[in-house]
């Protein structure tokens, strides 16, 4: 829901609804599928909480700004939702997006739980005011590279583009690879056409092609590209991001979107929680959640904990983040210190390489687990 800003002067009483502010991308150029998962899932949180009691009588109330994968417009969505009072910010899937809402939620004392966002300087400085469900790129993206050497791939290439997380995954392929024998070589998809991308790949004699790009453009293009090339029926596409998890990427691709391996914050059983949370949002999304929908739920799980254990103060639930002992979905939910990682951090969430199978496009095959 949008609720309408407060009169001038207007402050909220001790019985008004306890407010969080959500952000979420759910028009274009954001990933609007994703958007709708993570929505989902705090929404159905939300409902719960409320249904057991609310935080302490109150409504546990959602306010959320569309942020369409805008850097600035997120930014805004926090200074508008910090006049507002709402007790903490939740969500973001873009991690661009995310480090601008972390920034600003920083500098104004708004305490912040990222839902989905990876990168893993979410914010310059280290902060006590932003917390963090998603492993760190870092963590994640390492482990998609142990898949890779697993697979026998140590000849990659990456077709990317201009982003500051693109570049981050990029070079944390690189450094982890160069050790154990691997070579990644960068595609510059500013300059290449998609099926431009098969000489090259040809060219370089990659046996892996990962997709550092965006979703369905040039994504699908480079996709369809390759699988058409008789000389690369060989080579494996990869998409460490995730965009094959979401069912428009089936749609777009057909036969074509199986066998893309990707990354996935999943534990390979559901807990009796999760498995009942799974089918509570299947029913509200008529379509099987995303991993996504799951970080949603947990988002929303942590921060009505705090809420009933600390108040609605921010200062009081920014200093309660070391100690969050919270049942998530997807296992125990606790933050720390994590070295190179700026904000608190569950460190760490499950993690798996995912693809479709082939055989049944709509089924997940785990490949890879962590």
């Amino acid at each position: 829901m949008n609720t309408p800003p407060l009169p001038p002067g207007t402050e909220r009483t001790e019985g008004s609804s306890v407010q969080i502010g959500a952000l979420v991308p759910l028009t274009r150029p954001g990933w609007v599928e994703a958007g709708q998962h993570l929505l989902a899932g705090l929404e159905l949180a939300v409902r719960e909480v409320n249904d057991a009691g609310g935080i302490a009588g109150r409504r546990l109330e959602l306010v959320v700004r569309d942020t369409a994968a805008d850097p600035q417009r997120a930014a805004a969505a926090v200074d508008e939702l910090a006049r507002l009072g709402v007790a903490a910010l939740a969500g973001e899937y873009h991690s661009v997006v995310a480090r601008a809402a972390a920034a600003r939620a920083d500098a104004l004392g708004v305490p912040f739980l990222c839902s989905s966002a990876v990168l893993d300087a979410l914010t310059e400085q280290p902060t006590e005011w932003v917390a963090r469900l998603a492993p760190a790129q870092s963590h994640g993206w390492q482990v998609y590279a142990d898949f890779l050497l697993s697979a026998g791939h140590s000849r990659i290439a990456v077709a990317a583009e201009s982003s500051v997380y693109w570049a981050s995954g990029a070079r944390i392929l690189r450094d982890y690879l160069a050790p154990r024998g691997g070579t990644v070589s960068e595609l510059d998809m500013g300059a290449l056409a998609p099926a431009a991308v098969c000489d090259e790949l040809v060219d370089n004699r990659a046996t892996a092609l990962l997709l550092l790009v965006g979703h369905p453009e040039p994504a699908v293009s480079i996709v369809k590209s390759v699988r058409r090339d008789p000389r690369l029926a060989d080579i494996m596409i990869g998409a460490p991001a995730g965009q094959p998890e979401f069912a428009e990427w089936a749609t777009l691709l057909g036969d074509d979107s199986a066998a893309i391996p990707f990354l996935r914050y999943l534990p390979g059983r559901l807990s009796p929680l999760g498995a009942r949370v799974e089918t509570a949002l299947r029913e509200r999304l008529a379509a099987a959640p995303s991993f996504v929908a799951f970080e949603g739920y947990d988002t929303v799980a942590v921060l009505a904990a705090v809420l009933r254990s600390h108040g609605a103060d921010r200062a009081r639930t920014a200093e309660s983040w070391p100690r969050v002992a919270v049942e998530g979905t997807r296992g125990q939910i606790q933050f720390s210190r994590t070295p190179g990682i700026s904000v608190w951090q569950w460190a760490w969430t499950p993690i798996q390489v995912v693809d479709r199978d082939p055989a049944e496009p709509d089924r997940f095959r785990i490949l890879h687990a962590s």
